[in-house]
């Protein structure tokens, strides 16, 4: 009598789950398993607890599927004491998460159920049998992805790009086509991207910046960000180039792709080695100041030199700002050279640079300014004036909303806050455009072009920076005596230009 009363009490559920790619076999659709699982429980004379579904996951992992983690839980409180699938690959394609999950149902003595392989794990044999099936699922997972592995590589190599799903920005796939073709639209923006890079040397935060400004979409109609940027200047797709392995520096390669290049492949590479360069280049807060960061070296060992600074009051209460220049060898105790203060390489750098007769022909390198044009500032000051006349505007609207009772305080108040934000960094940058506006007043590209002697201190310190890792491959400095005042100087004993 008990034993039967225990058959009768057998509260099952059923687990369901199919893959994106999976949708449209056939045998493999949601409804279709849970169809004839719940006619099985029908026969069995189960009673049916709950339906557990997962729909578009992959079965490799158990740990990002909502609804397999709801039915572990049922059976850890003991509303489940039997679970029923279609196949058991629908449960897991890993042996480890399959035999984690079958010790799991022992414990909490609930039994397990697959349909299409009629196992029942009260028995030894069909514990066993669930293994090796298990096993098998899994080998069949690894060579699938072994597969798919080499025809992505064959496909790289016949110079057709492996974006199935995510076209690359500025690039377009018809449908049953290999080739990628150009998004004439897309193909404009791919292009100022690396203009603004290598022409108006913005940083990767200032293109997503102006892009975001003018209200250009990503390829997923969001915003830019930093990363995204990186990603377009690194890639050599953009070039007409395919690359394979990524993420695998072993089996990395490049290979001539079958579609049209949106840049040169002459710019892509300076844009290459532009990155290369400010990968070598030392960087610490804040940056502005230390603007001889990255370009400094030893001229005792020849090693790079990098910063120490440090905020300090003054008499008066005011906040100043020390920095200074180390040999890094020094630093690990292997240089007996001095650090150098940024003031006094400031004096050394402009008595340098006095010195010489003819700056350009120094070297026969052509120097082009890096200062934005008035123009260009003034365009971008116009959006973010007009973007902070909306924001002032939503300010207003949403204080209306509380006023009239639409919205509680604590809402008010959120919103609020958020908005806040959003003026302050409006405000923050029309106030630096507007004064980079008035520190460039009276001087042209020309001036500064052919007589860097002379312009040098009306330059920012963003700007002097940009200048100096653009085109200055290293300035190798000493600290001498000099012989006359038996004083230390800082003494520029030669300096390295970046060609071409």
């Amino acid at each position: 009598m008990i034993c039967r009363e225990l058959e009768l009490s057998i509260a099952t559920a059923i687990y369901v789950r199919v893959s994106t790619e999976e949708q449209a076999k056939e045998g493999y659709s949601i409804r279709s398993q849970i169809d004839k699982l719940k006619n099985y429980t029908e026969i069995k004379d189960w009673e049916l607890f709950k339906i557990y579904a997962d729909e578009g996951i992959s079965g490799k992992n158990i740990e990002e599927r909502p609804a397999l983690s709801d039915l572990i839980a049922d059976v850890k409180a003991k509303r489940v004491n039997n679970v029923l699938v279609y196949k058991i690959d629908r449960l897991t394609r890993s042996t480890r998460d399959l035999i984690t999950l079958t010790e799991l149902f022992n414990e909490q003595g609930c039994s397990f159920n697959s349909l299409m392989e009629n196992i029942d794990t009260k028995t030894a044999s069909g514990r066993m049998f669930l293994k090796i099936i298990g096993i098998f699922a899994e080998f069949e997972r690894e060579n699938l992805i072994e597969r798919i592995t080499v025809a992505y590589e064959k496909k790289a190599k016949e110079g057709y790009s492996n974006t199935n799903f995510v076209i690359p920005y500025g690039y377009s796939r018809e449908k049953g086509i290999l080739d990628i073709i150009i998004n004439e639209e897309e193909s404009k923006v791919i292009k100022e991207i690396f203009n603004m890079y290598l022409e108006k040397h913005k940083s990767f935060n200032a293109i997503a910046e102006e892009l975001n400004l003018r209200n250009i979409k990503s390829k997923h109609n969001t915003k830019w960000g930093s990363s995204s940027i990186g990603y377009i200047l690194k890639n050599p797709l953009y070039a007409g180039k395919i690359r394979y392995s990524v993420y695998d520096k072993t089996r990395y390669f490049e290979n001539d792709g079958n579609h049209e290049a949106i840049i040169s492949e002459e710019i892509f590479n300076k844009v290459q080695k532009k990155l290369g360069k400010m990968k070598k280049t030392i960087k610490k807060r804040p940056k502005e100041e230390n603007y001889y960061c990255g370009t400094l070296q030893c001229g005792l060992c020849g090693s790079k030199m990098t910063t120490h600074g440090q905020y300090y009051k003054n008499k008066d209460g005011n906040q100043s700002y020390y920095c200074s220049y180390v040999c890094i060898q020094k630093i690990a105790g292997n240089c007996k050279s001095k650090s150098i203060s940024h003031s006094k390489l400031d004096i050394a750098f402009i008595n340098y640079i006095d010195n010489i007769e003819n700056f350009i022909a120094l070297d026969a390198i052509e120097i082009e300014t890096n200062i934005s044009s008035n123009e260009e500032k003034a365009t971008l000051k116009r959006g973010y004036e007009v973007s902070l006349a909306k924001i002032l505007k939503k300010e207003k609207d949403i204080m209306k909303l509380y006023l009239n009772d639409e919205i509680p305080f604590d809402e008010y108040n959120k919103m609020l806050l958020l908005l806040r934000d959003d003026i302050k960094a409006c405000e923050c940058k029309i106030n630096e455009l507007t004064k980079a506006e008035e520190t460039n007043v009276g001087i042209s590209q020309n001036d500064i072009i052919t007589n860097l002697k002379e312009n040098w201190n009306s330059l920012t310190n963003l700007e002097k920076m940009q200048f100096l890792q653009t085109y200055f491959q290293a300035i190798y400095i000493v600290i001498e005596l000099d012989p006359e005042t038996n004083k230390r100087q800082i003494i520029i004993k030669k300096v390295e230009f970046y060609r071409g």
